[in-house]
């Protein structure tokens, strides 16, 4: 590393010895010079100097950790420089990577022919959510065609409670929701024709899970320790997107747990989206008549055909599962007669 040896200043210290050793840029051109006239002798100036035994262990490693005082210091910020010069690669690669994948994501939507449009945001502080045509990404993807979009216009609401139909398209709504929120705050496009927000200081999901394999906890128990763990790190103007939560449990007791905390929530100017089929929980604030609340449903046809769209609606006692049931197995009548249940003792 040093081809002709280093320059090193110090000073005399307590004990007469060394300290504040200090790493010195030598001039290359005196180097030189000095280094050619060394082979004539009667041309070399006058210095001070020693010589070291090639036996004497002890001079050698004292000289060596004079060296490495003096050296030190550039080491340490030449490992710094490295350190950071990598972190800045490592973290340009990661960026780059998700401006690539931006970039794919577009060019797949483009494909697909669906709208994309670039949002307009409003601070944290504000309560708006106006979309024309918003979608889900994931369903475009998945199914690889074009998808009902869902529109929406609303100021200074902290709770959307979304209710209906059984496979109406809630659960796409909510998803749609959560994935725009997060494209826009990535500034980048989001899948809808309009899109219009306020920002949001985090993100959080509360989703209806399958039952415990290990059978550690009940369902219940299950949904109120993951809340408990969203609670704890939760303030306010956030956004909190609830599936089906708290439906575990019977009408009576799932309501009243849904509306304590949903409450406590919105009272910390907390955003919350919430669906559900919990009548008596959405009909407790529907009857409120708040004007920071707002009400959506599932849109089903009188035939019991499901549109996929999200519009504006009260709570309905039903999720008209029934419909459900008569696609699969029928009529009543048909389906005595499909699994001959007439015949059996």
């Amino acid at each position: 590393m040093f081809e002709n040896g280093v320059f090193i200043r110090a000073r005399l210290g307590q004990g007469l010895e060394g300290s504040d050793y200090k790493l010195l840029k030598p001039n290359k051109k005196k180097v030189l010079i000095k280094k050619r006239l060394s082979k004539l002798t009667f041309l070399k100036p006058q210095s001070y100097t020693f010589s070291l035994h090639p036996r004497d262990d002890a001079g050698i490693e004292t000289l060596a950790n004079i060296r490495g005082r003096s050296i030190n210091q550039v080491a340490k910020i030449l490992a710094n420089a490295g350190d950071h010069i990598l972190e800045f690669f490592a973290q340009l690669r990661a960026e780059l990577a998700f401006y690539m994948g931006a970039m794919n994501l577009y060019e797949e939507l483009s494909n697909l022919n669906v709208p994309v449009c670039f949002p307009e945001p409003y601070h944290l502080d504000r309560r708006v959510r106006k979309f024309i045509g918003l979608y889900d990404v994931s369903l475009a993807l998945i199914t690889g065609k074009n998808v009902v979009g869902n529109e929406l216009n609303t100021i200074g609401k902290d709770l959307f409670i979304i209710t209906g139909a059984n496979r109406g398209g809630k659960t796409t709504f909510l998803r749609s929701i959560g994935q725009a929120q997060i494209l826009m705050q990535s500034g980048i496009f989001v899948p809808a024709i309009y899109f219009s927000a306020n920002i949001n200081k985090k993100i959080f999901t509360h989703f209806y899970r399958k039952e415990d394999p290990q059978l550690e906890n009940g369902k219940l128990d299950e949904e109120l320790k993951r809340f408990d763990r969203i609670v704890s790190k939760i303030r306010p103007n956030l956004l909190l997107l609830l599936n089906e939560s708290f439906s575990s449990t019977n009408e009576k007791e799932g309501s009243e747990i849904a509306k304590q905390i949903v409450e406590a929530l919105i009272e910390n100017n907390i955003e919350v989206f919430y669906v559900t089929h919990l009548y008596e929980f959405a009909k407790y604030f529907y009857d409120q008549n708040l004007d920071n609340v707002h009400f959506l449903r599932a849109e089903r046809k009188e035939d019991g055909r499901r549109t996929f769209k999200i519009l504006e609606g009260k709570p309905l006692p039903t999720g008209y599962a029934k419909d459900l049931y008569e696609g699969i197995f029928g009529n009543q009548e048909t389906f005595v007669e499909k699994y001959d249940l007439s015949s059996r003792v």
